[in-house]
């Protein structure tokens, strides 16, 4: 397609785009392709303060699968000044006067327009319920939409601020239940409570919804549906306490996330004199009725009756108006989208096209349900032609399935081909059969010819080609086909990613070179890594922490202690929470405390008027609510060592009573406990390492379910267990040895610890570490030392257990005059516009 240019003479137009999110983003992408920056003088106002990012990507974040990086971010702040494009982030565009052609924003700020594009997108849709907002109308503590990037971040610093955290989430449609699946990664228990009969209702029948519930409660998830919330309760500090339901029943929580719909965003429009139905009514050139230079794109937009809350739409929207806008097809048109989608919901894949279900007489309708192994498939076909698709579990036919519902390739006459293979070409091979305008990648637009060019131009991996144009990079459900296109167009010559192996992305290495490497050049601070070992010196922000937190492993306390490395936990030793304040956990080895302890806790709640004082599911005292300014005071008061609640670091030692008092104890579970906190305390770890000690088989102390477990069998043997998990994974650990003494026990732990430290991915937990090397291969290295590694990793344990320092007792002054300094309350700043 060659793009149409002005004529030098032709005066550029003022083009007005109200939204900075992906549809108003992505519609400006189309026109600057299309010669747009020839013709246009281009202006976006977006009510975030940042670039464009890709909310599919949010449920990610939330997981703590991916950061803030290129994945999420769609287009950078650089991306609008090397395209010329004036981006006013951070404001909000109140007042639209049409016969002025100007909007005006928050700021004050009016801007002047030509043409105008609305793409104000969509907001959550929060039912009416007791205790939901504040007199003033905003929303209350505790309680989330999950729409943006604030929504998230407040939910992930509301999850770390204490270990046994809760949840309810309102709604179990796509993004209820991506809520409660990234909560329940994080380590939170999460209710979901549906008002419809079945989970993803919109997509699903009753007997597909009905398949979902299971493998969702298998994440331990608690699921209520057909069931309404009608309050959401609290204590006398306004803090979440519980939901109540229209039965009566309650529910006890913390944390309230509303996931119960999304409506369109037509405030701006409707003020502004524009028709607005469900959504901004437009035709199909995307031109608001009565207004020939206002157009509207996205989720805000109503075309021909329906509202669309899917991306594809969008993508299709999107490039029918830079058509029409920049002349390269005055006659475009959008006649509307088939809605399909293929994702991955809470890590189970879904794809629904068309109906749910048969809605007349004759229509056929063939059914697979295999509720033991979370599969259902069900096909609705009329006429010879195939009307709706639903995978769960099993999505290998959806590419298939889009095609005969296109009407691209021909319905088979056996309808069973349309749910299993019978022969058929698979793979790389079905990947060749597949037409180029196929949409691989639904979240972002992108085709199989899109990846073929990319492979042509260039690309020799697929996390090349991902990067290049983002297939893969929202759901992810579409990164095995992504694979075979890759490979089926390379002519099978596909090379390895050598990108998948480095411990962080800007270093091509992977841990234990990156390890040899900074020992070699003796690197001690973050700064010197990147300046001696990644291309050109070139900082990036992501691998900060993981370098930080690698630093310590190898050189303990006389690393460099850069503070712009740590996250704000590590800075100051304690949990930040929503409201700014910190929470301090005082460490318990074993769970046991004494008269003078308690007294001291109790003393400083009085003192500095904690306002929650909590056990917490490890066996400690949380103190909840505390000043950052108030720290160094509340550490000193305690004279207490730190519990370790904040940091990717051994934790806590959870015991049971063991043999001194339990008439079952077959061994002293405390005093081992006790031993392997006094000598792992606080060691740095690439996540967060949890420790149990169980005097009996009864497991009391829930040692099968940690990251490293002991259990007493009697004659003073001990069983070992390791990578348990009894968070959003639910796993037993392996049995990796069985040891005579307390003494081996503590040997063992040394040498997983300190094999774990050197070895796992940043953010690894041993549940995925243990299964990616096998029990055999770490029995082989940790018990049978067949590679002769056993006297290292005690020498290295030994010398990190020798340069422990309790942050807490040694650093009672600030680091700097600012460390402990309170924040000032955020300003409104001067939009500075990015051009």
């Amino acid at each position: 397609m060659t793009p149409t240019r002005t004529h030098p003479d032709t005066p550029r137009r003022r083009l007005l785009v109200v939204g900075n999110g992906m549809a108003g983003a992505r519609t400006v992408e189309e026109i600057l392709t299309r010669g747009g920056r020839d013709r246009f003088d281009i202006t976006m106002i977006g009510d975030e303060p940042y670039g464009n990012y890709n909310r599919i990507m949010l449920s990610h974040v939330l997981a703590g699968e991916s950061g803030i990086d290129d994945d999420l971010v769609l287009h950078p702040m650089s991306w609008y000044r090397e395209n010329g494009v004036t981006l006013y982030a951070g404001d909000r565009a109140v007042t639209l006067d049409r016969f002025a052609k100007t909007v005006t924003c928050d700021s004050g700020r009016t801007v002047e327009y030509d043409l105008l594009i609305i793409a104000t997108g969509s907001n959550t849709f929060f039912p009416n319920m007791d205790g939901l907002r504040e007199a003033d109308g905003r929303l209350g503590r505790g309680v989330f939409g999950f729409r943006n990037l604030a929504d998230t971040n407040g939910m992930l610093q509301m999850a770390d601020a204490r270990d046994d955290m809760s949840a309810v989430v309102i709604g179990g449609g796509l993004l209820g239940l991506e809520a409660a699946y990234g909560l329940r990664t994080q380590g939170l228990a999460v209710t979901i409570v549906h008002s419809p009969g079945h989970l993803m209702n919109q997509q699903l029948d009753e007997r597909g919804g009905r398949v979902l519930r299971t493998e969702i409660e298998k994440l331990g998830i608690t699921v209520h549906t057909g069931t309404r919330t009608t309050a959401i309760l609290r204590d006398d500090h306004n803090d979440v306490t519980g939901v109540r339901f229209a039965d009566g029943t309650v529910v006890d929580t913390d944390m309230i996330v509303v996931a119960a719909g999304i409506r369109p965003n037509t405030e701006f429009a409707r003020g502004g004199g524009l028709v607005v139905e469900r959504g901004v009514v437009v035709d199909d050139r995307l031109c608001c009725e009565d207004e020939s230079s206002v157009y509207a794109v996205g989720e805000c937009v109503q075309h021909r009756g329906e509202v669309y809350g899917l991306v594809a739409p969008v993508w299709e929207q999107a490039v029918v108006l830079a058509e029409h806008l920049t002349g390269t097809d005055p006659d475009a048109t959008y006649e509307g989208s088939r809605t399909s989608t293929k994702l991955k919901v809470a890590g189970i894949d879904v794809a629904a096209m068309g109906i749910k279900g048969p809605e007349h007489e004759d229509d056929e309708f063939v059914q697979f349900y295999d509720p033991r192994s979370g599969v259902y498939k069900a096909v609705v076909v009329r006429d010879d032609t195939l009307v709706g698709a639903t995978l769960l579990g099993d999505i290998g036919k959806a590419s298939m399935l889009g095609q005969v519902f296109d009407g691209k390739i021909d319905m088979p006459a056996d309808r069973a081909a349309l749910l299993f293979d019978l022969g058929e070409p698979r793979g790389a091979e079905l990947a060749a059969d597949l037409p180029d305008d196929t949409r691989v990648c639904i979240c972002n637009g992108v085709s199989k010819g899109d990846i073929v060019a990319c492979v042509h131009a260039g690309a020799t991996t697929v996390a090349d080609v991902c990067g290049r144009t983002r297939a893969g990079k929202g759901c992810g459900s579409c990164k095995s086909l992504v694979s075979d296109l890759v490979a089926c167009a390379a002519g099978g010559a596909l090379q390895e990613d050598p990108a998948a192996n480095w411990y962080v992305p800007c270093i091509p290495l992977a841990k234990p070179e990156l390890i040899a490497a900074i020992r070699d050049r003796n690197l001690r601070a973050v700064s010197q890594v990147f300046a001696e070992l990644a291309p050109g010196g070139r900082e990036d922000a992501s691998a900060k922490m993981p370098l930080a937190s690698l630093l310590r492993t190898i050189w303990g306390p006389d690393w460099v202690d850069e503070r712009g490395a740590l996250f704000i936990n590590d800075r100051v030793h304690a949990n930040i929470q929503r409201d700014g304040t910190f929470a301090v956990v005082p460490q318990m080895k074993g769970g046991v405390t004494t008269p003078e302890q308690l007294r001291r806790i109790a003393d400083v709640a009085d003192k500095y008027s904690v306002p929650m004082v909590k056990v917490t599911g490890g066996q400690r005292i949380d103190l909840l609510g505390i000043r950052k300014e108030d720290l160094p005071k509340v550490w000193a008061d305690l004279g207490m060592p730190s519990g370790y609640a904040y940091g990717k670091s051994v934790r806590t030692v959870k015991t049971c009573v063991g043999s001194d008092y339990c008439r079952f104890g077959l061994g002293d579970s405390t005093g081992l406990g006790i031993a392997i906190e006094d000598r792992f305390q606080g060691l740095e770890t690439p996540a967060k390492l949890k420790f149990a000690v169980a005097g009996c088989p009864r497991n009391c102390s829930e040692a099968l379910c940690k990251d490293f477990g002991v259990v007493a069998v009697g004659d003073g043997c001990w069983e070992i267990y390791v990578g348990g998990a009894a968070g959003a994974h639910i796993r037993k650990g392996d049995l990796l040895a069985t040891v005579g003494s307390g003494e081996a026990v503590l040997a063992v732990a040394g040498r997983f610890i300190q094999y774990y430290r050197e070895n796992a991915k940043w953010l690894e937990r041993t549940y995925d570490f243990v299964p990616r090397l096998g029990l055999d291969r770490l029995q082989a290295l940790l018990i049978d030392d067949e590679e002769n590694i056993v006297t290292g990793l005690d020498e290295r344990i030994a010398a990190a257990v020798g340069g422990y320092r309790d942050p807490w007792l040694e650093r009672t002054a600030p680091k700097s005059p600012a460390q402990f300094v309170p924040a000032l309350p955020l300003l409104p700043l001067p939009q500075v516009p990015v051009r």
